[in-house]
């Protein structure tokens, strides 16, 4: 499918803007004066989202404090839809703002806006302390209301552990989660909001409690010495990597026997021979069986690993898989985990798979937090955006990108940031301009706080409410405990119009309003871009909208005359608290750290 379902939202006009409020906004970092209805808002859809009031702001988020919610009531009073005019409304004019709401225009392909979901620390929905099937659809609104219309689910399937990467079952929902039939009430509660499902399916290894692998060693323990293996006997013997010697320090033994086995990761998670053609006709029948319970797409775990250091293998496997997929539901979607440099991303495009995450672009060392916090030039930045769609589409012209900041495997943008709420801020801004489908990770539109290198620190508790406990859950039980993030829970965010979950629901909003921005073509605007500015445009079709950067902490010009964007008008932007992006005679005044769409 390829149509356009274009969704009208209730059109906000911003305050009446004078001109030496206008002016006021200018200085670098002055948020003590802000221009009255600076704000953007948009209309509320959800009974999770409490009601945010156009209000001008004197509290700012500072580093390593939590945002305060302020009850300041000195904006001018918004004009009526009546009383802004459509040309008015398309930028500063005098003393005008120009209308901030725009259409939705949310196409449906495999373009998307993901949330990652690790279901045991996300919502607990009966008591238990651990987060569930149950949970996830009591907050879907909330995952609509921000924006995302995807969901990517971390491992679901029976497991041994907290974190499930280890299946024991592949056609089974861990009990801790709940059962099916609360998994196919949540496939039907998000296609009901168009929100495409996407499990995790972990096939470089499997538990050492699968029933393949017990049966397998079993079958080596009653095999004489002297006798090599025969499948026809025991099939699941070439399920996996078998050998009498230790080949290296991931192999070990098969207790009883002197046989080995690999396990690249873990004693207790067995790697895959995906190379047996009786495995693979076991893992089609898997993709059927979850295809046919709605499920829209897979993330391929561990793709890099199928085979060590073998592409060429990596890759066949992908694409066999995907094709098997796609046969079923030619809408299918496959984004694989491909932890490596740019150009081996490159390489496994190859396998003509959609996606694969953009580590390149990810992690505290990663281009979009060195951008956010300064490190790193933005013009540099949307050079290496554009890089990655050429470099991309010579090994697959249909790649559709996957770029993230941070994930399970990762330490939390806060921490990256050093609790900077404006870089965190820069750094959903930047994120949310790139093209293809982003992938957020529960709690970062929080600013949630990890610590250290242990995976259960990075896999906390959501925080929904600093007051309410409601739903929340324990987390994993090793996890440090004494782990506070600098920042409010969704409740208390939801009401701080400059909180930076309202920084990431207008962002995601923007790529709602705009399809030009994930999809379309780039092209810098050399003359506008240096430094800590950069100025793109994306094509789509036959729509061409700009992006203007301002990555710095000081207020920059503009100029757009005698330029591609001469005859552009502001559509939207976004800045750190409520600051103005104003465009007059030809001129955009950016406010640090500020990024603004036009068209």
């Amino acid at each position: 499918m390829n149509k356009k379902n274009k969704m009208r939202f209730g059109a906000v006009a911003l305050s009446v803007l004078m001109a030496a409020q206008l002016s006021a906004c200018g200085s670098a970092g002055d948020t003590g004066n802000q221009p009255a209805g600076a704000v953007p808002v948009e209309e509320n859809t959800s009974a999770e989202t409490a009601e945010i009031k156009n209000t001008a702001s004197e509290t700012t988020e500072t580093k390593e404090a939590a945002p305060e919610t302020t009850d300041s009531s000195d904006s001018a009073e918004a004009p009526s839809e009546e009383e802004v005019s459509a040309e008015e409304s398309k930028e500063i004019v005098g003393a005008i703002s120009y209308d901030y709401e725009q259409e939705l225009d949310i196409i449906d392909d495999n373009y998307r806006n993901y949330y990652e979901i690790f279901v045991y620390s996300f919502y607990d929905s009966d008591g238990d302390g651990i987060g569930d099937l149950n949970g996830v659809t009591q907050k879907l609104d909330y995952i609509k209301d921000m924006g995302f219309n995807g969901i990517w689910l971390m491992p679901i399937m029976q497991s041994t552990t907290y974190h499930k990467y280890d299946v024991v079952d592949y056609c089974s929902i861990d009990k801790e989660y709940g059962t099916m039939e609360d998994f196919e009430k949540l496939v039907e509660a998000c296609h009901e909001r168009d929100i495409n499902v996407v499990i995790d399916f972990v096939i470089n290894h499997s538990s050492s409690q699968h029933q393949w692998f017990v049966e397998a060693c079993d079958y080596l323990r009653a095999l004489p010495e002297d006798e090599e293996p025969d499948a026809d006997e025991c099939p699941y013997v070439e399920y996996y990597h078998f050998d009498r010697e230790k080949v290296n320090g991931t192999y070990y033994p098969v207790s009883g026997t002197d046989w080995y086995y690999e396990g690249g990761f873990w004693s207790e998670m067995p790697d895959l021979n995906l190379a047996n053609e009786s495995l693979r006709e076991e893992l089609e029948e898997v993709s059927t069986f979850w295809i046919d319970l709605g499920v829209d797409g897979f993330r391929m775990d561990a793709a890099l690993h199928f085979e060590e250091n073998d592409v060429d293998f990596n890759t066949e496997a992908l694409d066999w898989l995907y094709s098997y997929c796609t046969d079923l539901n030619p809408d299918f979607y496959m984004v694989s985990e491909v932890w490596a440099n740019k150009a081996t991303i490159a390489d496994y495009y190859a396998s003509g798979t959609p996606s694969m995450f953009n580590f390149d672009a990810a992690d505290s060392e990663g281009k979009i937090l060195k951008t956010a916090r300064g490190t790193y030039k933005v013009a540099n930045f949307v050079e290496n955006m554009a890089g990655y769609l050429t470099d991309y589409a010579e090994e697959n012209p249909d790649f559709i990108d996957a770029p993230f900041i941070a994930n399970h495997d990762m330490g939390r943008v806060a921490n990256g940031l050093k609790k900077d709420a404006n870089d965190m801020k820069m750094a959903c801004g930047l994120l949310m301009m790139m093209n293809g489908s982003p992938f957020v990770y529960y709690g970062e539109e929080i600013g949630m706080s990890s610590s250290g290198k242990k995976d259960e620190n990075k896999r906390l508790p959501m925080i929904w409410s600093d007051t309410d406990t409601t739903g929340m859950t324990n987390g994993p039980v090793d996890a440090d405990k004494d782990i506070v993030s600098a920042f409010a829970g969704v409740e208390q965010q939801l009401k701080d119009p400059y909180s930076i979950l309202n920084y990431y629901k207008r962002a995601v909003r923007l790529r709602n309003e705009n399809p030009e921005i994930a999809r379309g073509e780039i092209e810098i605007v050399t003359e506008l871009t240096e430094g800590n500015q950069a100025v793109i445009t994306k094509t789509y079709e036959d729509s061409t909208i700009g992006i203007v950067y301002n990555t710095s902490d000081e207020t920059l010009t503009v100029g757009m005359a005698d330029t591609v964007l001469a005859d552009m008008a502001i559509r939207g932007y976004l800045t750190l608290n409520g600051e103005v992006v104003a465009l007059e005679s030809g001129a955009l005044s950016m406010p640090a750290q500020s990024i603004c769409i036009l068209k």
